[in-house]
């Protein structure tokens, strides 16, 4: 045992029932080691609905690979709530700081975009997610991206021009107009300053519309059939391309990422039932649409949860009685005992939950 474990151990029974980390955490909140949290260093406006967010990850953060996200959290009205968001800095930045851009749309992300000052402090979760650079450089990477989609796509941007290294890319992005553009004019700056990079933004409110289909992507990257490709955005956009490079036998060189869980198409007559949350003591009416997790929130009942699409199961829970649909595939459940996602099923009748 070293003397740097001894004197740990002597400070934590001094420090009992509590950690030195929380003694730590008053006088600088980011050297705790019982909870992770980042320090808002700045915002800018990207755009009239979206701003960017610089945080400084205290102790026990680790470095991102490009395209991950890390989950956030904030306090509204007392209550703690937490979403993800994709991290859209390099991870080759030299400050020790990453950045979040967030869209204002649902609490968290309207909280982050109205509310939240330099100096603020955020808890945060570790970065996480398959979507992301594989260790070599990709020869020739094509990208499509949608909206906010558009912010993992930008890490991995951003890592290549701090590397020098811009491999023969194309990138295909799709906003409503020119002003909703994120990360607009960093990415002509770069389009303009490396020919490697091909950018073309797509307006999907000019006269006529313009949407996804093969023969723009035929027009825009004639040869599309050879390349990687990294794909964010809405779901409608993402079903189009997934459906493309499937027809097209590309599918395994599709990379995806979404921000929702893809819904099954449901009956419009859906009946819900009444939710009893056993442990809350909390009954409420539910329809058949809405997820079981924005039930109990809206109930005011404390649910953890973390990617709400059904990927990370942190609001699992299990179901005492009665009957759940699971809006991505539509399948009933009805065994008594199962364990649930509160984030992707809504009720299909009357269910208790053990919440």
């Amino acid at each position: 045992m070293t003397v740097l474990q001894r004197i740990s151990d002597v400070v934590g029974l001094m420090a009992t029932p509590l950690r030195p980390s929380h003694y730590l955490e008053l006088v600088q909140p980011l050297w705790s080691t019982h909870r992770l949290q980042a320090r808002v260093e700045s915002v800018w406006d990207e755009t009239s609905d979206t701003r960017t967010l610089t945080l400084r990850p205290g102790h026990g953060f680790r470095r991102h690979r490009a395209g991950q996200h890390v989950r956030v959290g904030v306090s509204i009205g007392g209550r703690q709530m937490t979403r993800t968001y994709s991290i859209s800095s390099s991870p080759d930045r030299s400050d020790g700081c990453f950045t979040i851009t967030a869209k204002h749309a649902g609490r968290v992300s309207g909280f982050l975009v109205r509310d939240v000052r330099p100096g603020d402090l955020l808890s945060i979760g570790l970065p996480q997610g398959d979507f992301h650079l594989p260790d070599a450089a990709p020869v020739r990477p094509l990208f499509i991206t949608g909206g906010s989609g558009i912010t993992p796509v930008m890490s991995m941007l951003r890592t290549f021009v701090l590397r020098w290294h811009m491999p023969d890319t194309s990138h295909v992005h799709y906003a409503p107009n020119v002003l909703d553009v994120i990360f607009g004019r960093e990415l002509e700056g770069i389009a303009a300053k490396l020919p490697n990079y091909r950018f073309h933004p797509i307006y999907t409110r000019a006269q006529p519309p313009r949407h996804f289909s093969e023969a723009q992507l035929e027009e825009l990257c004639p040869d599309w059939r050879e390349r990687d490709v990294w794909a964010c955005g809405p779901q409608s956009l993402l079903d189009d391309v997934t459906a493309c490079f499937e027809r097209a036998g590309r599918a395994r060189y599709l990379h995806i990422e979404r921000f929702t869980a893809p819904l099954a198409r449901l009956p419009a007559n859906l009946t819900g039932g009444m939710v009893h949350f056993r442990r809350s003591g909390v009954e409420v009416r539910a329809d058949g649409k809405k997820a079981l997790l924005r039930v109990a929130e809206d109930a005011a009942i404390p649910a953890p949860h973390g990617c709400r699409m059904g990927v990370c199961h942190t609001c699992d829970a299990t179901m005492v009685s009665g009957c759940v649909r699971d809006l991505r595939t539509g399948l009933e459940v009805d065994e008594p005992g199962s364990r649930i996602q509160l984030c992707v099923c809504a009720a299909a009748g009357n269910v208790e939950i053990e919440l």
